[in-house]
């Protein structure tokens, strides 16, 4: 995970009009009090890219410029996969934009080099996007950010991610090469979603993912220097969110909060866009839902889902505005995986008299 080294409004009125840091404290608001699973169907189409080591060599006008294709080729791409649905949420890898130098001031971009770029481009494909950066910000002090902006369909700035744990290669002090780690976790809403950015060695510490969750995220969105599959496949089935990674090699993916990868691109150059539910059930092996042969027979295709036989679990979600997951799987008498659990332990509990020892 050692990282390479090698609008609507223009950016400097926004930055000043608003502050980096007041921006992300606002963007925490409370989550919908409404179950997941009873909300109305909410499909995401996501895209995410591997974009190859020789990217991290070019100079920063022919990054901006892969960016416009990349996010030109996942347009497309989701046109055809998802006519009904256009691209929601582009995702790039760590570093995607800096100066191809060995200094770390050289490394370094401003916000106002980049940010009307990015916007443009968001604007053009009227999709979010996450583009990290490496940045000399001057605000609220002088610093290099390793960093994600977050940047609207209307090309506006919605937030800053800035890595909270940079890493430091042994046999040195230096994070880095000198930059200042962030210090929050905040959770981005989005008109799709709720949406928590991590960056690669973030994957090393339990404490942003636990942040994110609860603070209501839904899709954690993972730009990385690293392929590293078995950490977000982890914290995708602990706290019950999908992550995408976006990297330089070997796959970016889609996590699903079953832990398992659902979708990936593998060839360096190659990107994927992949269409998600975030109003989903997780749903245990019981012999009345038949791998989820039940729920078809039942609704036909207003249900989707992938059933992992392997796993004796599969995720559920509506193709019906008008009926909720919910509302699907409990016409068969089921309840979702985190509710039968629940049932399952005040039985348990009750059956010994209390729970056990170590839980009192």
């Amino acid at each position: 995970m050692t990282p390479f080294l090698f609008r609507r409004f223009p950016a400097t009125w926004l930055i000043a009009a608003i502050g980096l840091t007041g921006l992300a404290v606002k963007i925490n608001a409370a989550a919908p009090s409404v179950a997941r699973e009873d909300r109305p169907p909410r499909k995401v189409v996501v895209g995410t890219v591997v974009i190859g080591y020789d990217h991290f060599q070019q100079p920063l006008p022919r990054r901006l410029q892969v960016m416009d294709e990349v996010a030109a080729r996942m347009a497309n791409d989701a046109a055809k996969a998802y006519p009904a649905k256009p691209l929601d949420l582009i995702v790039l890898p760590e570093f995607f934009l800096a100066h191809p130098a060995k200094a770390l001031a050289d490394q370094a971009v401003r916000l106002d080099e980049i940010l009307p770029r990015i916007a443009a481009c968001a604007r053009l494909h009227r999709a979010y996007m996450i583009v990290p950066a490496l940045v000399h910000e001057d605000q609220p002090t002088p610093r290099f950010s390793n960093l994600a902006l977050i940047v609207d369909r209307g090309g506006a700035l919605l937030g800053i991610y800035r890595k909270v744990h940079p890493v430091a290669p042994q046999g040195t002090d230096s994070i880095e090469n000198g930059t200042t780690p962030g210090g929050e976790f905040p959770v981005f809403a989005c008109d799709f979603g709720r949406l928590g950015v991590q960056i690669c060695f973030d994957m090393l510490y339990a404490d942003g993912w636990q942040a994110l969750a609860k603070r209501g995220a839904e899709i954690v969105a993972l730009p990385s220097a690293s392929p590293d599959t078995a950490h977000p496949s982890m914290y995708a089935l602990q706290h019950g969110y999908y992550v995408v990674s976006a990297t330089p090699r070997d796959h970016a993916a889609f996590y699903s909060p079953l832990g398992l990868i659902e979708a990936e691109a593998t060839q360096e150059g190659s990107v994927i866009v992949h269409q998600i539910d975030l109003s989903y059930e997780v749903v245990h092996w019981e012999e009345q839902l038949e791998e989820g042969a039940a729920l078809t027979k039942k609704f036909g295709d207003k249900v989707g889902y992938h059933y992992y036989h392997s796993q004796d679990a599969g995720i559920f979600w509506s193709n019906d505005p008008s009926m909720t997951i919910g509302q699907m799987v409990r016409s068969l008498g089921l309840v979702g995986r985190e509710a039968n659990v629940e049932r399952i332990r005040v039985l348990e509990d009750k059956a010994r008299g209390g729970p056990p020892e170590t839980l009192k």
